[in-house]
């Protein structure tokens, strides 16, 4: 039987944790249970999010900034109010034009991303 994972019902930004993901790359978990994860990425000016997949589904909305986004083949600049959808195992990743925040959404859970909280 699949353990039971599940965050506190209310995420209040100034009280959680922030996590180094990677240089110039930090994150909150804001809500998740075993069939889905929601994380707020703030991303500094030149921050990468390296080129990989995962065999999750995955949609992203844009809060600030501007990022050069690869999916696949295809490479967008998003901003603002923008937003990606990748299916699992697509090859994807950013680089941050201007300082931002970004909103994952991940299903099922990010068992990897679980494992640092």
């Amino acid at each position: 039987m699949e353990q039971k994972v599940q965050s506190n019902p209310f995420f209040i930004a100034s009280e959680e944790k922030v996590y180094n993901a990677d240089k110039g790359i930090t994150r909150q978990f804001v809500g998740y249970d075993n069939s889905i994860m929601m994380i707020k990425v703030m991303f500094e000016k030149g921050g990468i999010g390296q080129l990989h997949a995962h065999p999750h589904a995955q949609t992203t909305y844009v809060v600030s900034g501007k990022f050069e986004m690869k999916i696949g083949d295809e490479t967008k600049i998003l901003q603002a109010g923008d937003g990606f959808y990748t299916e699992p195992d697509i090859i994807h990743g950013c680089v941050c034009l201007e300082a931002g925040i970004l909103i994952d959404v991940f299903s099922p859970i990010r068992e990897d991303f679980y494992a640092t909280i």
